[in-house]
């Protein structure tokens, strides 16, 4: 029983569809249906008749892709709107179809949905007015034609005598009824008009046969399935040349979609004020002058005024002062010229506070072109403005970057083809070792680091390290190398100059103090510093300020500087060609690099090193470096140091045409390699006397190595190095401790 009752109901909707289907085709109707991409996939035949088109033409198609309809494609935002809020919209419209014949239509859309409640399609029902309003506009040319024809379409046609009994009916009215002949002739129609309108629609008839005046009246009529539906029926009466009366006509036109679409239209109406009261905007609307004759409540609540209090022009002393001139004449160019307007301006809340709108405004116009209303909007885009202003402080700090990254871009295409020999510090030397822990822990700081060492020992790559380290490490690496920079010129390339400076400055020049502003400035072989410059850059470290030249306005540097030598400074200031003060100003964290004799367990690592990185480039395969070759390289001094050892690898490479790496003895010096090789015991004498220099200096300093009293500083070098020395020497700087 249960499974016959689920079948019925799985078979009901086939059928009603059926019955729907069968509906939409002969109903006098307009009915398209539309997908949720506003193509047409149906239209029924009245469509097509009154369209002029057939379905060939329009299914499948969006609404903006038929040339022939472009009225209807100007409603495609009512069709949007529908698709969105699934609120039903009606419109109106007059257009001139295929034929060339003019016609007026007015439709309902209404959306359609699946079991589910998903919006699956919209239906868009229509009725042909066209010849409603020709039949009116006749009805007041004709009298006779009015009361005989066009009443009579499209619609039930009957006739009647004139004691108001039915002797005609059109067929079409059998067959929607229902009843025979016998049962409509006379006065049996009335049984098929709804009980509750029955005597209503008899008085309407009774009164025009009494009047002689024609009458209208709706009420529902019953259909042969008896279901019911309203209907308008119009009776006109026929006269003779003497005026009486000879016959009655009567016409019922369907107004079913009518009756309901009005229903539709009260709720559209209800719920469209609901709309404007919810939606995230304030409407309004005013007469052609402008004067505001509704706002929505919400726009009331918001600024705490009655209505009567904001309609006309009162709302303008809300506006903000510095904006309300600006909204005036905006105004009143609106009104002149009739165009839509958009302005931003700020009206005060109930709150007494300000905040910023974005007002829009639109004319309507009748068919001649005439504004009959204007309708606005109000949004909130305080939000909006405050992200812009945060967006344009953004914006000016990235200029700002933008301008510090174009100084340092030009600093590292100055640098491009100065860029250290080395990739990487290579080796692992217990002196390499003590050089990198140094590095490590001078690179946080903001000290100065003065690298000594001779030439070829890589100091500029140690200064690159401690800015890789440093919290610099995103800003500019400037290297300057003093020697290579002409005295008179050396100023200007430090600190710039203004234009007109001197001779040939024909324009403002940045100096590399500038272009290292938030990095790094390495000044390499800081010896070869004229005096006059010292004492700029004495300034510089003091006062952290400087001037270019030819200017008189002070520039604060905020650049670390790391200076390098591998000259002897403190002989230089014993002579006076360095400043001592600056000397010591720079001497803030001293790195001496050993020289690559002193780092011979480094030799090897760097001689395969160097190998891989020029066979790489020059696409060589070396396999391996022969011990002899290994030995002569580790028993030479180097005193170019590794730049020196880069050199003739390099040179090797280029002219090796095995796989065995090999390097020609002639290349090195005979001096250096006849000389007693590092690490053989020094001549006895020396190494005594080296070695009571030592002790002596320990026993002064009470077995301090470092420090103003230290042993390194008594005997005038660099504590690593003395340290070196005590390890080699194996003395015990710990006995002189004691001794104290």
């Amino acid at each position: 029983m249960a499974d016959t009752k689920l079948k019925k109901m799985e078979e009901a909707p086939s059928l009603r569809d059926k019955d729907y289907r069968t509906l939409m085709e002969n109903v006098p109707v307009l009915i398209a249906r539309y997908d949720t991409e506003l193509r047409r996939i149906y239209v029924n035949p009245a469509w097509e008749k009154v369209i002029g088109l057939s379905s060939a033409d329009v299914l499948n198609k969006r609404v903006d892709e038929i040339p022939e309809l472009p009225t209807v494609a100007d409603h495609i935002e009512t069709l949007q709107e529908v698709l969105k809020s699934g609120t039903p919209q009606k419109i109106e419209f007059s257009w001139a179809n295929a034929r060339g014949k003019t016609i007026f239509l007015e439709f309902v859309i209404v959306p359609e949905y699946d079991r589910h409640g998903k919006m699956i399609s919209l239906l868009v029902a229509g009725i042909d007015q066209t010849e409603r309003r020709e039949a009116e506009e006749q009805i007041r040319n004709s009298e006779r034609n009015l009361r005989t024809t066009i009443d009579t379409i499209p619609a039930f046609i009957f006739s009647a005598l004139p004691d108001g009994s039915f002797d005609f009916a059109s067929q079409n009215w059998f067959d929607y009824s229902g009843l025979s002949p016998e049962e409509v002739y006379g006065w049996d129609w009335t049984d098929v008009i709804h009980p509750e309108d029955r005597d209503q629609a008899v008085e309407t008839w009774r009164e025009s046969m009494a009047t002689g005046v024609p009458g209208e009246n709706e009420h529902r009529v019953r259909q042969a399935n008896g279901e019911y539906r309203w209907f308008l029926a119009r009776n006109a009466a026929l006269r003779d040349e003497n005026g009486h009366i000879v016959r009655w006509y009567v016409v019922l036109v369907d107004i079913e979609n009518q009756k309901r679409a009005e229903e539709q239209l009260r709720n559209n109406e209800w719920n469209l004020r609901t709309i404007i009261e919810t939606i995230p905007a304030f409407v309004r609307t005013a007469n052609p002058d402008g004067f505001i004759d509704f706002v929505s409540q919400s726009w009331l609540d918001y600024m705490s005024l009655s209505r009567e209090e904001w309609v006309g022009w009162g709302w303008i002393n809300k506006v903000h002062p510095e904006d309300r001139d600006r909204v005036v004449e905006g105004r009143r160019q609106m009104l002149a010229t009739g165009g839509p307007q958009e302005r931003e301006f700020r009206i005060q809340q109930a709150n007494g506070g300000y905040r910023w709108f974005l007002s829009r405004h639109q004319p309507l116009r009748d068919k001649k072109g005439n504004i009959i209303k204007w309708y606005g909007v109000m949004v909130d885009i305080e939000d909006r403005m405050r992200a812009e202003a945060r967006l344009l402080q953004a914006l000016d700090e990235i200029k700002k970057l933008q301008h510090q990254l174009s100084k340092e871009n030009i600093v590292l295409r100055e640098e491009v083809d100065r860029t250290s020999m080395f990739e990487e510090i290579v080796g692992a030397s217990p002196a390499l070792k003590a050089i990198l822990a140094r590095v490590d822990k001078v690179a946080p700081t903001d000290s100065i680091v003065f690298i000594t060492g001779e030439t070829g020992t890589g100091k500029e790559l140690v200064a690159r390290a401690i800015h890789k380290r440093s919290r610099r490490a995103a800003r500019a690496f400037v290297s300057v190398n003093c020697a290579a920079i002409p005295a008179p010129l050396i100023a200007s390339e430090l600190f710039g100059h203004e234009k007109g400076a001197f001779t040939g400055a024909h324009q403002r020049r940045l100096g590399r103090f500038e272009l290292a502003e938030g990095g790094t400035i390495f000044l390499d072989e800081i010896g070869e510093l004229p005096m006059e410059t010292q004492i700029a850059l004495l300034r510089v470290l003091q006062d952290q300020k400087f001037e270019r030249l030819g200017g008189n306005q002070p520039i604060r540097s905020n650049a670390r500087v790391i200076t390098a030598t591998n000259r002897d400074l403190q002989a230089a200031v014993a002579t006076g060609s360095f400043r001592r003060d600056l000397f010591y100003r720079l001497n803030v964290f001293p790195i001496e690099i050993p020289p690559l004799r002193e780092r011979q367990e480094d030799i090897s690592i760097l001689v395969e090193y160097f190998i891989h990185r020029y066979a790489s480039k020059l696409g060589k395969k070396i396999r391996s470096a022969s011990r002899k070759t290994l030995d002569l390289l580790q028993s030479y001094s180097w005193p170019g140091n590794i730049r020196e050892l880069q050199n003739v690898i390099e040179r090797s490479i280029i002219v090796c045409d095995t796989e065995n790496f090999l390097v020609d003895e002639n290349w090195l010096s005979q001096e250096s390699c006849q000389a007693q090789p590092v690490g053989q015991p020094l001549p006895e004498m020396l190494v005594s006397q080296t070695k009571e220099m030592i002790e002596a200096a320990l026993a002064g300093s009470g077995g301090r190595v470092s420090g103003p009293s230290g042993a390194a500083a008594r005997l005038g070098m660099p504590a690593s190095t003395l340290e070196s020395k005590i390890k080699s020497l194996k003395i015990n700087k710990y006995l002189f401790k004691k001794s104290t």
